[in-house]
């Protein structure tokens, strides 16, 4: 969706408001591009950059005062759209980094990490997004501003940061030549404990998804 249409023709693009949605708009149309795989040599990278600038917006809208909404109760936006599409078509364009591990709060003491997808986080962090993006297109701009900073706080910023850590982690594997532990038999709908996880480190070696997902080959010694 272009300018014109996201924002009134009135509204100065200095504005906080339209900064923020600009920047939530342009993320979930490069992921959305990113996902339908014609470019499968760059998508890692690509994504490191959108998730990065992504969180830009977070930050400012989780440094700002809180935002009020006008109304009392949340005014109905509609179903939100189904992104299994997209959640399925980045499984398949990350495999075999899709599954890492998460601790979700690292203030909260003795927490085992968790088996996450950068698929379902990716999927997630688009719906709620959207959800906001339909208040503001429908002209609620501080109803938008409220969601987008709420859900920030409760559920698309830690989901996002932890996608950023596993992003940034894969491509500095590497840069730096380092082997990449394997997670095959570690999934989502597993519940393991710490030692389980450590232990389902394997084989995979950088090598073999450098090229793939767009980030340069390792390396060899000789």
């Amino acid at each position: 969706m272009s300018d014109a249409t996201l924002h009134s023709a009135t509204q100065d693009p200095d504005d906080f408001a339209v900064q923020i949605a600009d920047s939530i708009e342009s993320f979930i149309v490069a992921t959305t591009e990113v996902a339908k795989g014609d470019e499968p040599d760059s998508a890692v990278p690509f994504l490191l950059l959108e998730v990065s600038q992504l969180l830009l917006a977070g930050g400012r809208l989780g440094a700002h005062e809180d935002i009020v909404p006008e109304e009392r109760y949340e005014t109905d936006t509609g179903p939100d759209q189904d992104v299994d599409e997209l959640r399925e078509r980045f499984a398949v364009l990350l495999d075999p980094v899709d599954v890492f591990s998460e601790v979700f709060d690292p203030y909260e003491p003795r927490k085992a990490p968790v088996p996450c997808r950068i698929s379902d986080n990716l999927a997630d962090v688009v719906t709620d997004l959207r959800h906001g993006l339909a208040h503001y297109r429908a002209g609620r701009t501080t109803e938008a501003l409220w969601w987008w900073q709420f859900s920030y706080f409760s559920n698309w910023g830690p989901t996002a940061s932890a996608t950023l850590r596993a992003l940034q982690s894969l491509v500095s594997h590497v840069r730096l030549d380092q082997p990449l532990a394997e997670l095959d038999g570690l999934d989502t709908d597993e519940d393991l404990p710490d030692d389980d996880l450590a232990e389902e480190a394997g084989r995979v070696m950088v090598e073999e998804i450098a090229g793939p997902l767009g980030l340069r080959k390792v390396r060899t010694a000789g």
